[in-house]
């Protein structure tokens, strides 16, 4: 393979990127693809000549370079809302997220949960995340459901939701079960494995 056919799959590679990003429904992951999509075609451009393309896409660095740190500096505005499991606008809310809960949580079902508790984080006047558990001995809450948004999966409303969690209370959060995709942010999150599931003592 020559050099110039290598260039072109790194072409097409930084197309790849850019084209990724614009699905993403995250802010955050979108802003993060799209710079590095930027910045590979900038390499790109640069290396074929196309200086005009090179300085579009130096950029559209830039812009994502300062949307991430806006993103990362703005005060969002939450708060804690307890909410009864009858609910109708708990009811919505899980139906109308439906999919996306159930590519996180496929054996969740409100019905079967055994759940006694369920928090509301909202941003404003939106509901950013859910909390579904179940009340246990000494201050622990068996976590069933812990879903945010896409919008807001920067973990900032997990970190203020277990930080409101503790000034209640809780001591400690366990998830008997969860899927693979959701082990990821639990262990981004300081939970750890243990032979009851994952657990996280709060503060």
């Amino acid at each position: 393979m020559n050099t110039q056919s290598i260039w072109e799959l790194i072409g097409y590679l930084a197309s790849l990127l850019v084209l990724i990003s614009l699905l993403m429904t995250s802010v955050v992951k979108l802003r993060i693809i799209n710079l590095i999509g930027s910045l590979i075609f900038a390499i790109y451009a640069l290396a074929i000549r196309s200086y005009p393309t090179a300085v579009m896409n130096f950029c559209l660095v830039g812009v994502n370079i300062w949307q991430l740190i806006r993103i990362r500096r703005t005060n969002k505005h939450f708060f804690l809302l307890q909410t009864p499991l009858d609910s109708p606008f708990l009811r919505h809310f899980l139906d109308f997220y439906r999919q996306d809960i159930q590519a996180y949580f496929p054996d969740f079902r409100l019905e079967t949960a055994g759940a006694d508790t369920a928090f509301f984080v909202c941003c404003d006047t939106e509901a950013a995340g859910l909390l579904i558990g179940r009340k246990r001995e000494k201050g622990a809450l068996e976590l069933s459901l812990d879903y945010s948004i896409p919008a807001f999966r920067d973990c900032s409303v997990g970190r203020y939701l277990y930080a409101q969690l503790a000034q209640q209370g809780y001591q400690k959060l366990v998830f008997r079960e969860c899927s693979e995709k959701h082990r990821a942010y639990l262990k981004k999150m300081g939970f750890t494995p243990t032979e009851a599931g994952y657990v996280k003592h709060l503060a």
